[in-house]
């Protein structure tokens, strides 16, 4: 009888080792598939230029709060296995922690659930995170307080702001203030609640000694929100490049010549590994393949680029130059459908390495 009990207990541990692999995770998918894209084509407008979208900063965390990535975008994976789950995913272009000029945060959230056994693409779009202000002063206000000093504050960090500057000083969405500091004292002149995205103009002024209004000083606002959804050419690195695609956008301009493509040289040989490139020992100096980032190894999410004769081949072929391996670099060239089939380039004629 205790032997009948005894087997009868061991039954279902019994089943569960036998549904497991080598490795102790259960048999039958119970894992799935997390992919990441960044529109490089839609961004919000800024007065200052977007960072490259190869250094955004990818966060993906599961639901206690594991971080399982941190780091460049352009160095991120292409997919990551999972166990079924909750995940968030995020993307700032910057990290942003008090007031600072020349510091707009991009960036954007997303939560997904990846089931067993799916796959799942989260779409990261950014827009502006944080908020800014711009202060103009009047001739008549530097004749007033021709020492004082402007400081824009919130909580408590303070940001000087003199009188001959014209950019933005940009804070977290919040509460922000406008301080005079004059004869040893500071005076506020101004407290508005900003929302992400919004840029607020603050005209300042004195009325001259003599008027109705003299020793008061006037404050003027102007708030607009910053464009979204404006397209944006993701950089000019130079050289006359201008429309550079992302190898995941160049698949939608094939047939057109003359265009630049930016990512990652990941590899070549395109030849000898079936479905993925070569990363080392490269034999073959005619081409090489390019990526968003610099983890992909999969020929199919790889752009072929033909190295022609002359001075391009020279400068980036991976047999006599392997090192660059992980570079960044545009290519100019004319995009086709097929090339060791894949997304191509061919009559590659310029480039600029990163």
């Amino acid at each position: 009888m205790k032997l009948l009990k005894l087997t009868a207990a061991l039954l279902p541990l019994m089943a569960a080792l036998c549904a497991c692999d080598d490795f102790g995770s259960p048999v039958g998918s119970r894992s799935g598939e997390l992919r990441w894209t960044l529109d490089r084509s839609v961004f919000t407008k800024a007065a200052e230029s977007i960072p490259d979208t190869n250094d955004f900063i990818l966060t993906v965390q599961d639901a206690n709060g594991k971080i399982l990535y941190e780091g460049a975008y352009g160095d991120s994976p292409e997919v990551m296995e999972v166990p079924q789950g909750n995940y968030t995913v995020s993307v700032v272009s910057v990290r942003f922690t008090s007031p600072a000029f020349d510091r707009p945060q991009y960036g954007d959230t997303q939560v997904v659930m990846v089931p067993a056994g799916g796959s799942v693409t989260v779409q990261l779009t950014c827009t502006l995170l944080n908020a800014g202000i711009r202060l103009k002063t009047g001739s008549d206000f530097l004749q007033a307080y021709p020492n004082g000093i402007l400081f824009v504050k919130q909580d408590d960090a303070k940001l000087k702001y003199l009188y001959r500057e014209t950019r933005i000083a940009y804070m977290k969405p919040g509460d922000v203030q406008v301080l005079l500091y004059d004869k040893e004292e500071y005076q506020t002149l101004l407290t508005r609640r900003l929302e992400a995205r919004e840029i607020l103009t603050v005209s300042i002024s004195a009325p001259e000694q003599g008027s109705s209004s003299a020793g008061r000083i006037s404050i003027q606002t102007d708030t607009t929100k910053v464009w979204a959804y404006e397209d944006y050419t993701i950089g000019q690195p130079g050289g006359g490049e201008s429309n550079v695609y992302s190898v995941g956008e160049a698949a939608a301009h094939v047939g057109e010549s003359g265009v630049w493509v930016t990512g990652y040289i990941v590899g070549g040989d395109l030849t000898t590994n079936g479905k993925t490139v070569n990363t080392s020992g490269i034999t073959k100096a005619t081409h090489l393949a390019l990526a968003d980032r610099s983890s992909v190894t999969a020929k199919a999410s790889c752009l072929a680029v033909e190295l022609p004769q002359g001075n391009v081949r020279d400068a980036l072929n991976l047999v006599d130059h392997p090192d660059l391996i992980g570079r960044r670099v545009s290519i100019k060239g004319n995009l086709v459908e097929k090339y060791f089939g894949t997304l191509g380039m061919k009559g590659t004629s310029d480039y600029n390495l990163k």
